[in-house]
């Protein structure tokens, strides 16, 4: 067995949604770190004993929405990589330095996503 590569924090209110991310990722040999919204998502991000390598968030959380989540994020983590997931994707606003997937993509765009990510 492989050890994982990378840690990737997937935030997603969904919880089916947020499941079947995480048993993808680990599938594809990534340690996976969950949250159902963005405060549980921050206080896992101050926790500086994790090392977190890319953060997945949905666009359209419960209490924030994955863009504000995105901003507090990298005050607390300025070069953490930051991944939207959104049906709405050509909606997004992102900037330059972040990237988007639309809903729903298949486990080979996730892998190339995210692999293209943590590689860059």
């Amino acid at each position: 067995m492989s050890t994982p590569e990378s840690t990737i924090l997937v935030v997603e209110d969904d919880d089916i949604v947020r499941m079947l991310i995480v048993d993808v990722l680990e599938e594809l040999d990534f340690k996976v770190l969950e949250a159902d919204d963005g405060e549980p998502a921050l206080s896992i991000l101050r926790d500086e004993s994790k090392s977190i390598d890319l953060m997945m968030t949905d666009v359209g959380l419960r209490d924030m929405d994955g863009q504000a989540l995105a901003a507090e994020a990298r005050k607390l983590r300025p070069t953490l990589p930051i991944l939207f997931a959104s049906g709405y994707a050509e909606n997004i606003d992102a900037p330059a330095d972040m990237h988007v997937i639309g809903k729903p993509f298949s486990i080979d765009q996730l892998r190339d996503k995210v692999k293209g990510i943590l590689t860059e």
